[in-house]
């Protein structure tokens, strides 16, 4: 998993995780998301098929996020965080 910060928004790249590792990481991440962090925005790819998208979609739960987004980009999923 990579990341990439800039301001209050982090960017985070799943690519290349299994779901199980994906969803460790995640929620792990979440646990000790830095102050100031307001969205987090998963990439997890949409063309090499949709395992880790419906992960993030459907699956992935922690008590940070107040709402998950969908974009317009079919590999890219939104989650806005709960005020710490």
């Amino acid at each position: 998993m990579t990341e990439y910060r800039q301001g209050t928004i982090v960017e985070l790249d799943i690519h290349g995780e299994t779901e199980k590792s994906a969803m460790y990481l995640l929620t792990h991440w979440l646990s000790h998301a830095p102050a100031g962090v307001k969205e987090v925005r998963v990439i997890h790819g949409c063309h090499g098929g949709t395992v880790l998208r419906d992960m993030v979609r459907r699956k992935l739960k922690h008590p940070r996020i107040a709402s998950k987004l969908v974009t317009l980009n079919p590999g890219e999923t939104r989650l806005i965080l709960k005020e710490q």
